[in-house]
């Protein structure tokens, strides 16, 4: 069985023009092995067994004792085993627990600060190191957040180093990153080298994963990972990361785009990263001079077929913003939120409906414009859809200005006229109630008076 680290090896290697027997004997593998796995006739990683696995009912047990316990003899875990009904032998187990990954690194006993550094030779043509920077306050006209994402790659001999920005660091967009810089460098080391990032590989094993062997099989290169805590193994990149962030991103002014600012980031690296000085055994040289002569593998004619997904907002004129080009969409989705789809190699864009659970609807597919041109591409269609919409919308009558004389009209004095009826009708019969309350009778004020003048005995 290969890993699929091997299968990586043995894919590239084949690539370069090696002999299936040679690749065996450097794998250390039987060539009928290596054929099948060259003609896909055998998945890395999985091994067919000609009966149960004894150790499969003991692997729960297994990991919840060493991760208890990381320094646990094999030997008393073999103890603990028998008496769980364990029958196989004792080199069963330890294989079992070593291919497993079940012994978990004891980090408190594995210190990093102190220890020496040694000088690592980068043979001319043969690594690639790839990491990403994280840049914080992109100007907010990108739409990114608090951060952009900055992919960059340098050769390890010559310390030519690359680097693409991208809205996200996503497999899909890492692919995008890896091709644009490849074809920037000039070519394609036998090694790309990665610290344990989630795209590339499982970070607890440092397994490459399924998805990006088949990325590294469509560049026939193969793919060393960090060891963990090994900061200085990248030491190359690192310096180039602090570079880009001190002397471009730094001094990036809030007024440019994604891709004048990814303009700028090239210019700088042609016009001043590659005519450093570089000491070599022939003697001194510029970066531009040691890169030209380490042998490149050429990239592949199309990129490898990654599908580049990315949510964007309709605007009021129904248009779809995409790497500085606008493309149309029917008039009804304007503010919308939706989908644009791009796959890598291809010539087309897609926009479609945002679904997370359900197939995606395709709302427009356009030709993909080159990114940055700043052109507007639009479907006949939604143009004359547009300005249906927009022409139902709007009015020929003018606006009403402040400062203009306007009496009533007929409709307003016939309801004022109404108006003063049903007034003056209710004022007269409150008048009328009024004077009737307001008559006293004056035999009432007759017998008070009299009253008044009988003297009382």
């Amino acid at each position: 069985m290969l890993t699929r680290e091997d299968d990586i090896d043995a894919h590239a290697l084949y690539r370069r023009g090696w002999k299936i027997t040679r690749i065996a004997k450097h794998l250390g593998r039987d060539p009928k092995t290596i054929r099948a796995y060259l003609k896909g006739e055998r998945v890395p990683g999985q091994r067919a067994r000609s009966g149960p696995d004894a150790f499969e009912p003991f692997v729960a047990y297994c990991a919840a004792r060493l991760t208890e316990d990381p320094h646990l003899w094999a030997t008393a875990l073999m103890d603990e085993l028998v008496d769980l009904g364990f029958t196989a032998s004792y080199q069963t187990m330890t294989r079992q627990v070593r291919l497993r990954h079940l012994r978990p690194a004891c980090e408190p006993c594995r210190p990093t600060s102190g220890r020496p550094v040694s000088v690592i030779e980068h043979p001319a043509g043969e690594e690639t190191q790839w990491d990403w920077v994280e840049l914080p306050d992109p100007p907010a006209s990108w739409g990114w957040g608090k951060h952009a994402h900055l992919l960059v790659g340098a050769l390890s001999h010559s310390g030519r180093w690359r680097g693409v920005l991208v809205e996200s660091e996503d497999q899909p967009h890492l692919v995008e990153g890896l091709d644009r810089v490849a074809r920037a460098l000039g070519g394609l080391s036998r090694i790309w080298r990665f610290d344990r990032m989630a795209t590339v590989c499982h970070p607890a094993s440092g397994r490459v994963t399924a998805s990006f062997a088949a990325v590294a099989k469509h560049y026939g290169v193969s793919v060393a990972i960090c060891p963990a805590r090994r900061g200085n193994r990248k030491g190359v990149v690192e310096k180039a990361n602090h570079v880009a962030a001190q002397r471009f991103w730094r001094t990036l002014s809030d007024d440019v785009t994604v891709e004048e600012a990814q303009v700028r980031l090239d210019k700088w690296c042609s016009g001043r990263g590659d005519v450093r000085i570089r000491a070599t055994a022939d003697g001194k040289m510029s970066v531009a001079t040691v890169a030209a002569r380490e042998p490149l593998a050429p990239v592949p004619a199309a990129p490898f077929p990654a599908d580049l997904v990315v949510a964007r907002t309709v605007s009021a004129q129904a248009l779809v913003a995409y790497a500085g080009n606008f493309y149309s969409v029917a008039p009804e989705l304007a503010r919308a939120t939706v989908t644009v789809r791009v796959r890598l190699g291809s010539a087309h864009l897609e926009i479609t409906t945002v679904s997370e659970h359900t197939v995606p609807v395709v709302l427009a597919r356009h030709r993909l414009a080159p990114a940055g041109a700043g052109v507007m591409v639009r479907d006949h269609g939604h143009v004359l859809a547009l300005d249906t919409a927009a022409m139902a919308a709007a009015t020929s009558a003018l606006p009403h200005r402040s400062k203009v004389r306007i009496p009533p009209g007929p409709d307003a004095r016939a309801a004022a006229q109404e108006l003063r009826h049903n007034t003056t009708s209710t004022s007269t019969d409150e008048a009328a109630a009024a004077q009737a309350a307001a008559v006293i009778d004056l035999a009432r004020y007759a017998a008070a008076a009299a009253g008044r003048n009988t003297l009382t005995p």
